[in-house]
């Protein structure tokens, strides 16, 4: 697993937004000044994160971003599943993939699956709170 540019940069930006501890909205670009990423790729990710339900967003004269959630509620897990897709280790484990024409006598399967479900529970088990300074 390989988390990408766009999976650590939403981490960066809701930790950002955890840390702020305001209830109105940050602007994009204090965002994006303090993070060092430029507001054109930070665009996209708030997009999915606003779809998605894990950010509150007004767009237009006093509008920006906050969370829809206390920091502690926001697991890693979540949110890097929302932006890579998967988190599974092998394409076999990913959800919705067809079953192997091998599962039955694969002898990696299980060192996969365990890896998986390691490191599923690690980053489930890590909050935006627990990341906060």
């Amino acid at each position: 697993m390989i988390v990408s540019t766009k999976g650590r940069y939403a981490l960066r930006v809701m930790i950002d937004l955890a840390e702020q501890h305001k209830s109105e909205r940050v602007p994009l670009k204090e965002i994006a000044e303090r993070q060092q990423i430029s507001q054109k790729y930070i665009e996209s990710i708030m997009t999915l994160l606003s779809k998605n339900g894990f950010v509150d967003a007004v767009h237009g004269k006093g509008g920006g971003y906050k969370l829809n959630k206390k920091p502690d509620e926001y697991k890693v897990g979540d949110i890097l599943r929302l932006t890579e897709g998967s988190l599974s280790p092998v394409a076999c484990l990913e959800k919705g993939a067809p079953e192997c024409s091998r599962k039955a006598e694969c002898r990696t399967l299980p060192m996969w699956t365990k890896l998986d479900e390691l490191v599923e529970g690690y980053l489930d088990s890590v909050s935006l709170a627990d990341l906060m300074r």
